[in-house]
């Protein structure tokens, strides 16, 4: 094998590795429930695109000011992905993945509401490393009872300008 395609293999896997640690890390980055200007930073572009079961949003602020409103919704979280398929093309990355997330309403019972479904994630390369652009996650399944979600949370987001 020549050097240039050890390289290549070698950057491939690196950025896999990075690619895998930043999705574990946001998961986790949830359920430990710290959303501030750094949280969306390390995990988010500025000009991220994020579907979520409570609407779909555009711009690292909005993810931040939607994902801790959503977040509110419980008291205590865990999140768990599984079976990312990672595609490297360059600087740029999507991942296929599934998401099993159990979720203790906020002042309700201890019945877990339990979700499980698809995930979709493209991400960039920056100078600070990998980064999400645009997430999206498709819920399959659900067990128990939901959060109540305000009707103007699931609107859907303008187009961008």
């Amino acid at each position: 094998m020549e050097i240039a395609q050890m390289n290549r293999q070698l950057q491939d896997l690196a950025d896999r590795a990075d690619i895998t640690d930043l999705l574990d890390r946001y998961l986790r980055s949830l359920d430990e429930r710290v959303f501030d200007e750094a949280w969306a930073r390390a995990f988010h572009t500025e000009d991220v695109t994020a579907e979520m079961p409570i609407g779909t949003v555009r711009g690292r602020e909005a993810v931040l000011a939607h994902t801790r409103r959503g977040m509110a919704l419980f008291d205590r979280t865990v999140h768990l992905g599984a079976g990312l398929l990672i595609e490297i093309d360059g600087d740029r990355a999507t991942v296929r993945g599934a998401q099993l997330s159990t979720h203790v309403l906020a002042g309700g019972s201890e019945a877990p509401f339990v979700s499980g479904g698809r995930t979709l994630t493209g991400l960039v390369r920056t100078a600070d490393g990998w980064r999400i652009s645009a997430s999206a996650l498709h819920v399959a399944w659900t067990q128990g009872t939901p959060p109540r979600v305000p009707e103007e949370w699931t609107a859907p987001a303008p187009p961008a300008a």
